[in-house]
């Protein structure tokens, strides 16, 4: 299930997107922040502890740092897809390659950490459902042919359950196992910031988006 998952969040996304044509995304804004609280939260409560209990404080840190510098990287190329923003232009009938690279990177970091319980994968999933709602909105509105736009989802959602298979089954992975789970920890601490701190009313917090934050934080907790 941790492996297919990940995937059924994507195409459905994708298929919901499909047959109600949304507009925009800004309908999924509380769901982002939502998402963003609840990722936080089970990063803390959950993959933190195992990380500096497996690796010195100086080294988690190293990672986890490196990891947040990753995700900074990422977003040059992917422009903020992977925390709700997708402003790319796509020219006609042409796969958007670098996109997808970007996106596809972040994902299998995504999945490194899943094998260290089975929690955090519904902080993935709470994280992946308006992702891929508001980047199925961008292909579809977008130049490219329908085809394209399938083989790009389909693709992208077999990355996350990719990274979670490497890290179990792969010898040479699964030795690097806390490295790179501290690696994903810097990425998640950095898209779950940047979703909790951006806002289209001048980056200020109003009460429904507060609401949802505390939810998410709380829910985390009991699971």
């Amino acid at each position: 299930m941790v492996y297919l998952l990940p995937i059924l969040a994507v195409i459905l996304s994708f298929i919901f997107v499909y047959f109600t044509k949304p507009k925009s995304e800004k309908s999924i804004k509380l769901l982002l922040a939502f998402s963003g609280a609840f990722l936080l939260a089970l990063t803390f409560f959950e993959l933190l502890p195992d990380v500096y209990e497996d690796l010195s404080p100086k080294s988690a840190a190293i990672f986890i740092l490196a990891g947040i510098l990753l995700q900074i990287f990422l977003e040059f190329f992917s422009k903020g897809a992977e925390h709700g923003h997708v402003h790319m232009a796509t020219k006609k009938n042409r796969f958007p390659v670098v996109l997808f690279l970007s996106l596809s990177l972040h994902a299998l970091v995504e999945g490194v950490p899943v094998t260290n319980g089975d929690t955090i994968i519904y902080g993935i999933l709470v994280h992946k459902i308006p992702v891929a709602i508001i980047l199925s909105i961008f292909l579809l509105n977008s130049n490219l042919k329908l085809a394209l736009s399938v083989l790009f989802i389909g693709l992208f959602a077999l990355m996350t359950p990719l990274g979670s298979l490497l890290t179990q089954e792969s010898f040479v992975v699964s030795t690097y196992s806390a490295q790179l789970t501290a690696l994903a920890i810097g990425v998640f601490l950095h898209i779950s910031t940047v979703v909790l701190f951006e806002s289209a009313q001048g980056h200020a917090f109003n009460l429904r988006k507060l609401v949802v934050i505390v939810l998410g934080i709380v829910i985390a907790y009991f699971l």
